[in-house]
Order: C-alpha cells, then structure tokens, then sequence
C-alpha cells in the first residue's frame, strides 16, 4: 500500500470544504438580495413577506456560518502534521456535517409543523406561521442537500484512511 502523504490530504480536504463555502456563501448571496428585495415589496400580512424575511435572517446565519469556515480555513499546513492528526480532522469534518444534516432535517420537519399549524382552525397569525414554514422548509431543504454532499465528499475521499485503519 502507498503511503498517505498527509500533507497532500490535509490541502485536499481544506480544498474541498472551500468549495463549499463557496457555494453556502453563493446561497446567502441570493437569499440575502433576493428575499432582502421582496420583503420590501410584499404585504406584511401575507406569506410571502414572512417568508422573504425569514430568508433573509436564515441568509445572515449562513453568513456567520460560512465566514466562520472560511476563518477557519488553514492557509499553511500546520507544522509537524502527522498522519494520525489529519485523520482526526477529516473524520471529524465529515461527523460534523452529518450531525448538521440530522439537524437540517428538523428544520424541514419544523417548517411542515408551521404550515399545518397555519392551515389549522383558529391558529394565530396564519401568515406568519405559513411564510415562516415554507421559509425552514427551503432553507432546510437546501442545508440537508449541501450537508449530505460535503458529508459524501469527505467519505469518499477518506477511503485510503479506512484503508489504511486512520
């Protein structure tokens, strides 16, 4: 077997987790200017305006979210990087997207809780409650896709460290 250069898996992981961030950061763009428009032009009584604006705080997270990874990022390798310690960190980039997509599936639970509480007889703020579902249900939606991809890159690419019992 070859051996694992952890230097090289180490630019290859931060590699990837920067195209990630890429594309959160792409995301919060959109959501940020798009809803960040419409919650200006809609009624405040209707769904629309509740879900452009919960858009537009779920956009701000994702923004600390992503410049948090991106400060994170390591521009240099760090001195003295051993095998057993890029093992370490990719394993627990790839636990920390999946406990992010188990996540990401109660906001998608929570945003079909909300549209059948607005839908229900009697319910308080219907408009509230039915933009700010269908809003966890996009935003949660979209996280659970991008957290399962990053969680497949990372496995897939963690192959020689199983392989090698890393």
């Amino acid at each position: 077997m070859p051996t694992l250069d952890p230097v090289a898996l180490h630019h290859a992981r931060e590699l990837f987790e920067g195209r990630g961030l890429a594309v959160l950061a792409a995301w919060v763009l959109g959501n940020v200017l798009g809803s960040g428009y419409y919650v200006s032009e809609t009624d405040r009584r209707t769904p629309a305006h509740h879900f452009h604006l919960m858009n537009v705080c779920w956009g701000l997270v994702n923004a600390g979210i992503a410049a948090w990874g991106v400060l994170n990022l390591y521009r240099a390798v760090p001195a003295g990087l051993a095998l057993a310690t890029e093992a370490a960190a990719h394993h627990h980039d790839e636990r920390l997207f999946l406990f992010n997509a188990g996540l990401d599936v109660l906001y998608v639970a929570t945003g079909f809780w909300l549209a059948r509480r607005a839908a229900a007889p009697g319910a308080g703020h219907p408009a509230r409650l039915a933009g700010f579902g269908r809003s966890l249900k996009w935003q949660g939606g979209f996280l659970l896709a991008f957290d399962l991809a990053m969680w497949a890159g990372l496995f897939a690419s963690a192959g020689p460290l199983r392989a090698a019992g890393v």
